[in-house]
């Protein structure tokens, strides 16, 4: 039978009349997708790839991972926040989809605050200030006190990552004068840091730690609660004397608003499951990532102080991405 407008007007009248709790009982009965608004091979790809594989067991139905870059994450957002709440559409969520984009945007194609609903966390990536080891201030306190002569600069890995805001952050609380630098990529600014080209980099626990475990950069802090057990001497901003300086990246899970809370705790349930797994534990571990199984109620409500810290610091300092 050919699809015509009238024959998928019923389709869609008929799912509607199935209850709520009789398809969540059913859930899943076909393969499920997760859609990622980044090219492949990044952080937030490998993850949705990792944990997609190990709920796909649990299950019972493939996950397959869906890669829409563009727009930053807008066009893979709109589309996931207009598919059917039937938890078969999943969202990678992170800092920039969920909080920085309101902010950023005036105008933008969805509402991430009540178009999304949260399943589960995957992690907080710890963001490090680092600097040659050679030639370089050796502390943040001597940093601070050079930057009073000449201001250095810092490079990220895009305008308006956490890496950037973490610093502007850091600027706010400290009275730090610098220059950004943003880049195509951590990798691309950490390469440059070691060539001389600028003076520092904020870059995240994952790109980083490999760097600073082998002594090719030196980390004058990281902006995290308390040090990591991966970088044990590197000092946080408070024991610094700078308090409320504390950044991080993030990523999560979202699906559609309006999902059937059935639905969203057997997705909740596989996900903290599989991130506890040994394999993306030892993963996790060894790349210094942070992990809470949080419930869908706690990873919402982190979103939304989230959200009460860095929205008004990015629209005080005046960062645009669309004109």
């Amino acid at each position: 039978m050919p699809f015509t407008r009238r024959s998928l007007t019923q389709a869609g009248l008929a799912l509607a009349a199935i209850p709520a709790a009789a398809r969540a009982q059913s859930f899943p009965d076909r393969p499920l997708r997760w859609v990622v608004g980044y090219p492949p091979g990044g952080a937030s790809d490998t993850f949705a790839r990792l944990i997609g594989a190990q709920m796909a067991a649990r299950l019972g139905q493939s996950v397959v991972v869906e890669n829409r870059p563009g727009g930053g994450a807008l066009l893979a957002s709109e589309m996931v926040a207009r598919s059917p709440a039937d938890g078969y559409t999943w969202m990678h969520v992170d800092n920039g989809i969920l909080t920085y984009n309101p902010a950023l945007f005036s105008r933008m194609p969805l509402n991430p605050d009540t178009d999304f609903t949260g399943i589960g966390f995957i992690g907080r990536f710890p963001l490090y200030i680092v600097v040659r080891p050679e030639g370089s201030p050796r502390s943040f306190a001597d940093f601070l006190a050079a930057a009073r002569t000449r201001a250095p600069t810092y490079g990220t890995p895009a305008v308006a990552s956490p890496h950037h805001l973490a610093m502007e952050l850091v600027r706010r609380r400290t009275g730090l004068d610098a220059t950004h630098v943003p880049y195509r990529g951590g990798p691309a600014a950490m390469q440059d840091l070691l060539a001389g080209n600028v003076d520092s980099v904020v870059i995240d626990t994952a790109t980083g730690l490999p760097f600073i475990r082998d002594g090719r950069v030196r980390a004058l802090a990281v902006l995290s609660d308390a040090r990591s057990p991966q970088a044990p001497e590197v000092p946080t901003m408070a024991e610094l004397g700078h308090a409320n300086t504390v950044a991080y990246g993030w990523q999560g899970m979202s699906v559609p608003a309006g999902t059937p809370a059935a639905i969203i705790q057997r997705l909740s349930t596989e996900m903290i499951t599989a991130i506890q797994s040994p394999e993306i534990q030892a993963r996790m571990t060894t790349l210094g990532i942070e992990y809470q199984p949080w419930t869908p109620a706690q990873f919402n409500a982190f979103v939304q102080a989230e959200n009460a810290l860095w929205r008004p610091l990015i629209r005080e300092l005046g960062i645009r991405l669309d004109g």
